[in-house]
């Protein structure tokens, strides 16, 4: 079938073709992971983090952790997407008034450009985990704007355009405990202030790996056979949680209308990066990029909650998969 995606190109995607005798429909980067453990002085892991095209390189923002694991946002910039720099001291975040920029942590950031602005949606520490919301032009200076949801949410994510004249974003409510809600919702907004019209999107449960909990990943891609989104979904072992990649095609005009998803996972725990960390067991897709003339996709993801490590896809054959193989 024909696949016309709705986006940029990015002739410098970072990109490496399908091993030889691998039949996956998502295959790793053979030098995982492309940020290791200590990159920069006092942090102990940068992971589940987020990347975006920008002026002819690429630049993101990136959840790290030091000695105390207490999470924040550091800028990162890179040439060619594999080999990152990072700010020194965590993002500043303004605002006019103090009682939305006072800070208990920061983590799992995604970054999604919509018309000309770039709007950085994370697991914001207000009472709880909310989802916090900034802009930025330059990745200099950011904006924080109100927090989009009360406490307890998280993986907050973006549309890359508004929807029938609004913002629209998915999220995962959760309560104080380790999130047995674990579905996903979505939720639109004139001004990015406001936020309202909530729809259930996906259940968790149905297939063990996706029993316990699921979370939106990276900013849902535009194609003409609905929205692709990548996301992640949890088990519950004896060992404890363990994360996987799973994927689905949500309407194009209806978002919380699911088209397909598919019956099993793309991506799950196996390489020793991913098996071995802070965590073990986890593959949490965060950032994406997706050069819409080839359809080629880079999916940046945490693993371990330790490092990021990157995989890569067609857009064509697994959206085709999607819809032979749903649930």
């Amino acid at each position: 079938m024909a696949l016309p995606i709705i986006g940029s190109p990015i002739p410098h995607l970072p990109w490496q073709p399908r091993p030889s005798g691998n039949s996956d429909l998502v295959w790793r980067y053979s030098h995982n992971p492309v940020i290791g453990r200590r990159p920069l002085p006092g942090v102990t892991g940068i992971y589940n983090s987020a990347v975006v095209p920008f002026e002819g390189r690429f630049i993101g923002v990136f959840r790290t952790e030091g000695m105390d694991r207490m999470p924040h946002l550091h800028v990162g910039r890179s040439a060619d997407g594999l080999a990152w720099t990072f700010e020194l001291k965590p993002i500043a975040l303004t605002c006019d008034d103090p009682e939305v920029t006072r800070h208990e942590y920061g983590y799992d950031p995604r970054v999604t450009p919509i018309e000309g602005t770039y709007y950085v949606t994370w697991c914001n520490g207000y009472h709880g985990p909310t989802i916090g919301v900034a802009r930025t032009r330059d990745f200099v200076t950011f904006e924080q704007l109100e927090n989009a949801f009360l406490p307890y949410n998280r993986n907050g994510v973006l549309f890359p355009r508004r929807i029938n004249g609004k913002f629209a974003m998915l999220s995962r409510p959760s309560d104080t405990g380790h999130t047995p809600f674990g579905d996903i919702f979505y939720s639109d907004s004139p001004d990015l202030v406001y936020w309202g019209r909530h729809r259930h999107v996906m259940s968790r449960g149905g297939q063990w790996w996706q029993g316990t909990k699921i979370g939106a990943g990276p900013s849902p891609i535009e194609t003409s056979e609905g929205w692709l989104l990548f996301y992640h979904g949890v088990m519950s072992t004896c060992n404890g949680f363990s994360y996987s990649m799973g994927a689905a095609l949500l309407d194009l005009d209806q978002p919380w209308k699911v088209r397909a998803r598919l019956n099993q996972s793309l991506l799950t725990p196996e390489a020793p990066y991913e098996l071995s960390g802070l965590v073990p067991g986890v593959c949490f897709p965060v950032g994406c990029l997706c050069d819409a003339p080839t359809g080629r996709i880079a999916i940046y993801y945490g693993a371990a909650d330790t490092v990021s490590a990157l995989c890569f896809c067609e857009a064509e054959p697994l959206v085709q998969f999607i819809l032979e193989h749903a649930m």
